[in-house]
């Protein structure tokens, strides 16, 4: 049921989804995230951030994301951020896997001053570590998000980010591993809160038949 309520929402990313030549599995998902960023003084800020993703036609915790980061604001619209991630990735038939990533981000506006069209960028270089596997998988991740006045306060908002692997190890293949897109809104609640529901599409290329999610999206994002 709850696949079949999705593909209404698939039928208009489908756009969205990068050309792959050969046939994918799909799956339906429900991802939530909940972020919080807080002024530590001067210019620095302080990043929280935890994802539940629920898998299998959404009927069970497939992955669960911790990832704090502290940043520094090189000036009003760019900051550069060091942080940490935990994931733990529990599949159906694979054993279950515990990740930690160290990473490097810059955060940019590439265009709009935030109240029109505005256009932002994510620069993130990760390095990943899978317990019980040798070696460090090296992956860069270069998201491009654009936001638009709906009405009010209320605006829309679309992004996609690929996924590179920039070396092969014994869990990781070098090249596009993932693609995300989504699509959807962004609603103020107050003014230290913003709710944003939308359809994220993952493409994931794997060494056997592909992959296709369908995620029901929410974030809840906190600014303090």
């Amino acid at each position: 049921m709850f696949r079949l309520t999705l593909a209404a929402c698939a039928a208009h990313a489908a756009i969205l989804v990068p050309a792959v030549a050969h046939a994918a599995e799909e799956d339906a998902n429900i991802w939530l995230a909940q972020t919080a960023t807080a002024d530590l003084g001067g210019d620095m800020v302080l990043w929280l951030e935890a994802q539940e993703r629920f898998t299998n036609d959404a009927s069970r915790l497939g992955q669960l994301l911790v990832r704090p980061a502290v940043g520094y604001k090189l000036d009003k619209t760019t900051t550069v951020f060091f942080g940490y991630a935990y994931v733990m990735t529990d599949p159906v038939g694979p054993v279950r896997t515990n990740e930690h990533r160290v990473f490097q981000q810059l955060s940019f506006r590439v265009a709009g001053n935030g109240k029109g069209v505005t256009v932002t960028g994510r620069t993130r270089l990760e390095q990943r570590f899978l317990e019980e596997q040798p070696g460090t998988a090296w992956r860069l991740r270069q998201q491009l998000r654009v936001t638009a006045p709906l009405s009010g306060k209320v605006r829309a908002v679309a992004w996609t980010e690929p996924f590179i692997g920039l070396n092969q190890t014994g869990f990781q293949r070098s090249g596009l591993g993932l693609w995300r897109n989504f699509a959807g809104v962004a609603v103020p609640l107050g003014k230290r809160f913003t709710l944003e529901p939308g359809y994220l599409n993952q493409y994931v290329v794997r060494g056997g038949p592909d992959r296709i999610d369908h995620a029901a999206s929410l974030t809840i994002a906190a600014n303090f």
